[in-house]
């Protein structure tokens, strides 16, 4: 089941241009070019930069930093940054370098007439990206990069999403699967490990019941009455609802509820499809519990209602943003029944 996911039209609209192998083509061959080359190296969400010395101490250097180091939205403090950013020289960038997994040339180039982006994928490893940022000079150059803040990072995010959602589609958890399939006629593929389900009201909420963090994915649906619910304040008050009914506290007066004040929700692009993205905090009523949480809502058109996906992490005194990642891109393998019909040719 190959599938490429791209968050935003605004990335594939940016780099369609600027290579021969425009990012909103599937990469047909993809798993065969793999065979050929080895393995990548590095983590998921950990970028390379490779830039001369002086290009990395200017301008260019300083822009691009800004860019990889933002922070990540709606995660309780202390801030986690977008990217892992490490930089080598070009003359460091060798046999083993090359193998990494995410890469970025950054350079100064007098013979181009323009700032521009190019990239490459499975160049030397698998599964890689190399994109490569250029400009005549590190004044262009810099102000290229800083307008191009989103689709650098959008890109690079999507890449990862994609590659994560493409591992879950081969190994997940079978028992949660079925269980979607048979309450909600969707699928869902969820890591092996969040495997401990609860069964609610037209609600599932699966965890990985870990002692020190917990990761949960949940799915719930409603009917599908006005563009209302998909709006920030529709969503919070139907989350609040099943949260209450489905997810209670250790005591009576204990339930998980969102906090209003963290929400931020936007329109993102999934294969052609309109999907609200909610990211936020939830926390427990009447206790100390909390933490982030990001989902996915999407009109089921077949049977007119609602899907809602969500993953939601309790990792008290950690960093989150592995864990919530991990728990986004089985969002993106949501396919609705008229998704299936879409793709009954793939």
């Amino acid at each position: 089941m190959k599938r490429l996911i791209f968050i935003l039209s605004l990335v594939v609209i940016a780099l369609a241009a600027c290579d021969s192998n425009n990012p909103s083509t599937p990469r047909r061959g993809f798993r065969n070019r793999s065979l050929l080359v080895p393995s990548s190296s590095g983590n998921p969400y950990e970028v390379m930069v490779v830039a001369e010395d002086s290009v990395w101490d200017g301008y260019p250097g300083r822009a691009l930093d800004v860019v990889l180091n933002k922070e990540i939205p709606m995660l309780p403090r202390p801030a986690e940054s977008v990217f892992h950013v490490s930089r080598i020289t070009p003359d460091h960038f060798n046999r083993i370098s090359n193998l990494f997994r995410n890469i970025i040339v950054l350079k100064v180039n007098p013979r181009t007439t323009a700032p521009k982006m190019s990239f490459e994928r499975d160049a030397f490893s698998s599964p890689q990206l190399i994109i490569t940022i250029q400009g005549p000079d590190e004044r262009d150059l810099s102000m290229y990069i800083t307008e191009h803040t989103q689709t650098i990072i959008q890109f690079i995010s999507s890449e990862e999403i994609n590659r994560n959602a493409e591992l879950l589609e081969s190994q997940y958890n079978k028992d949660f699967y079925d269980k979607a399939k048979e309450m909600f006629d969707c699928e869902l593929f969820i890591p092996v490990d969040v495997r401990k389900m609860k069964i609610g009201d037209n609600f599932i909420w699966a965890s990985n019941d870990g002692i020190n963090s917990i990761q949960n994915i949940c799915i719930y649906s409603y009917p599908y009455v006005s563009t209302k619910e998909l709006t920030r304040k529709g969503f919070i008050a139907l989350r609040d609802t099943f949260m209450r009914r489905n997810i209670p506290g250790g005591q009576p007066n204990q339930y998980m509820t969102t906090n209003h004040e963290f929400v931020q929700t936007k329109p993102i692009n999934v294969q052609g499809r309109y999907v609200m993205e909610a990211r936020g905090l939830w926390r427990v009523e009447n206790d100390i519990m909390g933490g982030p949480f990001i989902s996915h809502s999407e009109i089921d058109t077949v049977n007119n209602r609602i899907i809602v996906v969500e993953g939601f992490v309790y990792a008290p005194d950690k960093m989150k943003r592995t864990m919530l990642r991990r728990l986004e891109a089985a969002l993106y393998t949501l396919r609705l029944p008229v998704a299936k019909q879409t793709n009954t040719n793939e």
